[in-house]
């Protein structure tokens, strides 16, 4: 039989387990590699290739099961032309993004509009102990 206490140390001792745990998963990763990045970007490119793929065959499957029903039974609707064609994906194609140069990729602060130039002929010293008329 346990006791009410025994369970609460358990439970709490799960708890802290688990909170330490979530903290180890938590922890910062290094960015991935440029290589790494780039493979990535072609597993989602395919992976996104591969699910409209799906959805065409998907597509003509209902066609064809839509086409036998309306063949076999002779009460049914004839077909709509609202409905949207199956759409080919075609063969899969990745062209990776080029790489910006440093200076296309907005790595400098934007020009801000400037209200006076940053540099005038008064030094900083003279215009600060100029008395104001």
């Amino acid at each position: 039989m346990t006791t009410p206490i025994r369970t609460a140390a358990w439970r709490t001792a799960a708890a802290l387990g688990a909170a330490a745990l979530c903290s180890l998963a938590s922890a910062k990763l290094p960015p991935p590699s440029p290589e790494a990045a780039a493979k990535a970007a072609e597993a989602a490119a395919k992976a996104s290739w591969s699910a409209k793929v799906d959805n065409y065959k998907l597509c003509q499957a209902q066609d064809r099961v839509a086409a036998h029903y309306r063949k076999t039974t002779p009460s049914a609707k004839p077909a709509t032309a609202a409905g949207a064609a199956c759409m080919d994906p075609g063969p899969f194609a990745y062209t990776p993004p080029e790489a910006k140069p440093l200076e296309a990729a907005g790595a400098h602060s934007p020009a801000g509009t400037a209200a006076s130039p940053h540099n005038t002929a008064v030094p900083a010293a003279a215009g600060a102990s100029a008395p104001k008329p």
